[in-house]
């Protein structure tokens, strides 16, 4: 049954998954009573035993006639066995429900569902999978602070400006860490402007890094490809749940806002996303390489405002620091 609009990859994978989960729990618990067994043979002998008094049951109800008294007596016989079971366990200095699969989920025994309802676990794991998905071409494994390298950034103050760039940087990297230390679903959303180059998906990408590994829900997509599947899966030609998963992630990047094409389409979704995750008080990081004047002109005045009013900007400062790489490594 597919009815939170996942993509059946999604449900697929998150289905493999549980069945993986499941089949590790009853073959280690497999392995468990082939051992015990081995010390102690009566218990797999009431094992048998029991296996027999559930069919004789089962055939009881399917008999009719006087299955009241025979479940009566099987239901007496089982719970004995049961007792002697467990008295030999202990014996051993082993646990009840030693012999039993321990699954990850006790609710559902890693099936996935609950009296015909959907499980939580099964939930919490289709909302893993779809990040995944949605993050599947993202650098996260590349960019952390500890690769992050002030080096690159001009130590000498340029123009009319006061601070070099350098010291800038070091500014913009203590906050950037200290918002990921700190983060929460309450923390402030972030404006990361300037020229490309400067390290603002690196940033950005090390906040969601930290902020993984505290175990929260993190969607990144550059804007271009963002519009582009929530382009198809409105129109049809595509199926999953992007828009959702877009305003209810615990923190959402949106990289390189501004190198999207332009349409009614794009501005109207932009603008969605933004307000509705200020409206829930929900954290976004956006960066980009226009200012404050060119996002009004690019896309509203309300737009820009909504930016100004409610998100903290961060303001980089330097050189293409991808241009500097590629001549040091040339020399």
């Amino acid at each position: 049954m597919i009815a939170l609009g996942y993509s059946r990859e999604i449900y697929e994978s998150a289905e493999q998954i549980l069945a993986e989960r499941r089949k590790k729990a009853e073959d280690t618990a497999a392995q468990r009573k082939a051992a015990f067994y081995g010390i102690c043979p009566e218990a797999a002998e009431i094992e048998s035993v029991l296996s027999r008094t559930a069919i004789a049951a089962a055939r009881a109800v399917l008999g009719g006639g006087s299955a009241r008294e025979q479940l009566t007596r099987l239901k007496a016989e089982n719970l004995a066995l049961q007792s002697q079971l467990k008295e030999k366990l202990n014996f051993f200095g082993y646990g009840e429900h030693y012999l039993e699969p321990k699954y990850s989920c006790r609710l559902c025994g890693d099936t996935g569902y609950v009296d015909g309802r959907m499980c939580e676990c099964m939930k919490k794991l289709l909302r893993a999978q779809a990040y995944d998905s949605l993050n599947a071409l993202t650098p996260l494994k590349l960019s952390t602070f500890e690769s992050f390298s002030l080096d690159f950034y001009p130590d000498k103050a340029e123009g009319d400006t006061a601070r070099s760039p350098r010291s800038v940087m070091e500014g913009v990297y203590r906050n950037c860490r200290r918002y990921a230390d700190s983060f929460s679903p309450s923390s402030p959303s972030l404006m990361m402007q300037g020229a490309t180059g400067l390290g603002k998906t690196h940033l950005s990408l090390a906040i969601a890094n930290t902020a993984i590994q505290k175990g929260f829900g993190v969607v990144y997509c550059s804007v271009n490809n963002m519009i582009t599947k929530l382009e198809r899966e409105h129109f049809g030609r595509d199926e999953g749940n992007t828009g959702s998963m877009i305003l209810d992630c615990d923190l959402l990047i949106l990289d390189d806002l501004g190198t999207e094409f332009r349409t009614a389409f794009s501005c109207a979704e932009i603008y969605n996303i933004v307000n509705t995750r200020l409206m829930t008080q929900k954290p976004t990081i956006i960066s980009t390489n226009l200012s404050i004047q060119e996002l009004q002109e690019r896309y509203t005045e309300r737009f820009a405002s909504r930016i100004m009013g409610d998100y903290v900007r961060v303001l980089f400062s330097g050189r293409d620091n991808r241009l500097q790489k590629l001549l040091r490594s040339q020399c």
